[in-house]
């Protein structure tokens, strides 16, 4: 193993830790905002049950908040590798929000409407849109806030 190996290993523990950190303080930072907007009348997290029921028979509702939590580290890992790596021309939490956006856009409100065979937030209108995307704006502004020490430098 060269030095360079030894190296990369700490900081790629490193990265992980931070996905986990940032990716867990994220999913939980989101549930208020959720409970309101559900509270309210409005749906949001309609796609986690749906997405549970694929491997399991009867998920829980312990089971979807363990599930909430890993897709929140799964989810967190992609910007975390963006804010360490790359000279963003803005900060990690802007970053963030705009993570946020995007991955309401391309996940919640495209690739699971469509893997379901649903139709798409667009289709359904604000009320369907807005608690998502504003629950995802919490999730990526959340993670570039915690992992704001790692931005590199511009």
């Amino acid at each position: 193993m060269n030095s360079s190996d030894r190296s990369a290993a700490p900081e790629l523990r490193s990265l992980l830790w931070e996905g986990l950190k940032s990716g867990t303080l994220a999913a939980l930072a989101m549930v208020p905002f959720g409970l309101a907007f559900r509270a309210a009348g409005l749906r949001v997290g309609y796609y986690g049950p749906k997405f549970a029921a694929l491997y399991l028979p009867d998920p829980t509702p312990p089971l979807l908040f363990a599930q909430h939590i890993v897709l929140g580290w799964i989810s967190a890992l992609p910007l975390v590798l963006l804010i360490a790596r790359v000279a963003l021309p803005f900060g990690p939490v802007a970053a963030g929000a705009l993570y946020g956006v995007l991955y309401y856009v391309a996940v919640n409100s495209l690739a699971l409407p469509l893997t379901f065979g649903d139709p798409t937030p667009w289709q359904l209108g604000l009320d369907v849109i807005v608690p998502s995307l504003v629950v995802h704006l919490v999730f990526g502004t959340t993670i570039g806030y915690v992992s704001r020490h790692i931005a590199r430098a511009r």
